[in-house]
């Protein structure tokens, strides 16, 4: 089974995340198939770059996200569709 999860990189007390399609069974920091995105909590407002057009092709092809992606390709989502408005 492969799952839609975040991997955590940086520092000790400075947590910066890759969104990452791994198999179940690897480690949350090990290998993983492909990066689609990354996460900075560090930052206000915060860092939320996702590939939605990669993330929703994993999930057709039958990738469960963790709930803490959900909300993040949900964000990513509405500043993609508010950033095309803004360019149209």
């Amino acid at each position: 089974m492969v799952k839609i999860r975040l991997a955590r990189v940086g520092g000790k007390k400075n947590a910066i995340y890759r969104v990452v399609v791994a198999d179940v069974r690897s480690p949350r920091d090990g290998r993983n198939i492909e990066t689609i995105g990354r996460y900075n909590p560090q930052t206000h407002p915060s860092i939320v770059e996702i590939d939605v057009e990669k993330a929703n092709n994993w999930i057709a092809n039958g990738a469960q996200p963790t709930s803490a992606v959900k909300k993040l390709i949900k964000i990513a989502t509405k500043d993609q569709a508010a950033k095309a408005q803004a360019a149209a």
